[in-house]
């Protein structure tokens, strides 16, 4: 039985952890290993995260047991009634089981009851998980390409759902 929890600092590691797991997996058929390194190094340094945590941005963790094996984390856009999901990711062992649903379920609930309307997503043009967030309502909004700095792009669809 799956548990989803809200992740605070002193979770980081955890984080950490996951993104160390989850993002080869995810990722190594799409981007270099240099790539891959340099944004982990970008996005999942504690100083990086802790500045998430303590601004608007809220974080779960999905749980099997005393065992994380995922998370997501979402904020409020500028735009009002528009919220991002900036992360949501789910080690490879229990994709295909429903975690990752409920996971972005969960999501989708508080954002709803903070006000939401939208939620918006990046996801890389190739990842495979574009599939996944069409099945379940998510439409193309728009093709983005992101400099991320040191020579490295982000080539992703943006993607929303009406909630």
């Amino acid at each position: 039985m799956y548990q989803i929890t809200q992740a605070g600092i002193q979770h980081i590691p955890v984080i950490q952890k996951l993104t160390h797991e989850i993002w080869p997996a995810t990722y190594l058929s799409i981007l270099s290993q240099e790539q891959l390194d340099y944004m982990i190094a970008m996005m999942y340094n504690t100083e990086e995260l802790s500045r998430q945590l303590n601004s608007d941005h809220t974080f779960l963790l999905i749980w099997d047991g005393d065992k994380a094996i995922g998370f997501a984390g979402y904020n409020p856009k500028e735009e009002t009634g528009i919220y991002k999901l900036n992360k949501i990711y789910l080690h490879p062992g229990y994709q295909g089981k429903g975690a990752g649903k409920l996971l972005l379920n969960a999501v989708i609930d508080q954002a709803k009851t903070a006000g939401a309307n939208v939620l918006e997503l990046n996801v890389n043009k190739y990842n495979k998980a574009r599939f996944f967030y069409e099945k379940i309502g998510f439409e193309i909004y728009e093709e983005k390409d992101i400099d991320i700095g040191n020579g490295y792009w982000m080539n992703d669809f943006v993607m929303r759902k009406v909630l």
